[in-house]
């Protein structure tokens, strides 16, 4: 049955029952306490009460029976919460820059758009910057379920808590106190036609995520890499005759045409994202656990220590392991597995992994999140 026609006037009065309904929402916010500052808190002493709660972004969710998809109206709501906080007081958020870059999509996603994003040139500027306090939060990516693991973050995750053997190594004082795994979406970016394209740019990554469709698209057009999609962008902004693989939020700032949608080879491409600050997330109930230790060199340890986990019955979604620098033969295992450290189990299981281990330290527990589209 087609729905009736809606007047102008009629489209203004649900615009403002809309703002009307959005400030009252806020008002209870900080009425209620949601807001750190509400409860007495500094910006030094918040926690994941700054981030956009995925309780209510998926309540949201699951109570949308009408046209907008749903991630349409988890963007709705987490700018709502965004937007609550910077009125009392915004946060800040490093993340790899520069803007319109995956990760940068991945700090709105997760803090919205009213918090202070700060971009930085590396990985390791994240972490420094939440360390000396520049930032209350940083997002870091640590795996891609094409290419596998980030180095980079893993070796400043490995020194958070002083599991380093560079004696100019200090231990950082900071944790993950959330996950944001994000589908990347892969779009060729560009001036001209396609057929015009005799160079394409990106960072490697996103090039070796597209090496297939590249190959069978574009035969014999130049790939070069780019220290990020963004520089990538304004490089084929400045040439026509070069294309840019990145994100299509990135054509809209570069004034490009996307040329080509979701040119990823792999359609599950997820990027996961640790959200870095200084004090441990809030329980939920649905979390995981996140930690790094060294096993013995010697036969048989590995497999004791991933044994625990079994006879705990508790699930690992994450295992990997890292070259100690400058250790020939010695390896770090970064382990994540479902549970807080909390719950009996999950107290028990790190006790015995800690007995087994040559060194141990917890790199935090956060809500297990849903992939962002």
């Amino acid at each position: 049955m087609a729905q009736k026609k809606v007047t102008a006037a009629q489209l203004r009065k649900l615009d403002r029952q809309l703002v009307e309904l959005l400030n009252e929402r806020a008002t209870a916010a900080i009425a209620n306490g949601e807001l750190a500052e509400a409860r007495g808190e500094t910006a030094a002493d918040q926690s994941t009460s700054a981030v956009a709660d995925p309780a209510v972004l998926q309540y949201a969710v699951d109570n949308n029976d009408g046209p907008l998809s749903a991630g349409a109206v988890q963007a709705v709501f987490r700018e709502l919460l965004s937007g609550i906080r910077s009125a009392n007081q915004p946060i800040r958020v490093a993340y790899l820059g520069p803007a319109y870059t995956y990760s940068h999509l991945a700090a709105i996603a997760r803090f919205g758009q009213s918090a202070e994003l700060i971009p930085v040139a590396t990985i390791a500027s994240v972490f420094d910057e939440v360390e000396q306090g520049h930032a209350q939060f940083g997002v870091a990516p640590i795996e891609n379920s094409t290419d596998g693991r980030v180095a980079d973050s893993l070796e400043r995750l490995a020194r958070m808590n002083g599991l380093s053997d560079s004696a100019d190594a200090p231990p950082i004082r900071i944790q993950i106190c959330g996950e944001v795994p994000l589908r990347i979406h892969h779009c060729l970016l560009g001036r001209g036609a396609r057929s015009e394209i005799r160079r394409v740019c990106s960072k490697p990554q996103a090039l070796s995520q597209c090496r297939n469709w590249l190959a069978t698209h574009l035969p014999g057009v130049k790939v070069e890499p780019a220290s990020s999609t963004a520089e990538a962008a304004s490089l084929a902004a400045a040439e026509p005759d070069t294309a840019a693989i990145g994100a299509e939020q990135a054509a809209v700032n570069h004034g490009l045409s996307v040329l080509a949608r979701n040119i990823e080879d792999n359609s599950e491409n997820v990027t996961r994202f640790a959200v870095l600050g200084a004090q441990a997330a809030d329980r939920t109930g649905k979390d995981k656990t996140a930690l790094v230790f060294e096993s013995p060199h010697e036969p048989g340890a590995l497999a004791d220590a991933m044994a625990i986990f079994k006879r705990h019955r508790l699930n690992l979604t994450w295992i990997e392991s890292f070259p100690i620098p400058g250790a020939r033969g010695r390896y770090l295992f970064f382990l994540e597995f479902q549970g807080h450290p909390a719950e009996l189990r999950v107290k028990r299981a790190i006790a015995s992994l800690r007995k087994k281990s040559l060194r141990l330290s917890l790199l935090g527990s956060y809500a297990e999140s849903e992939v962002v589209e």
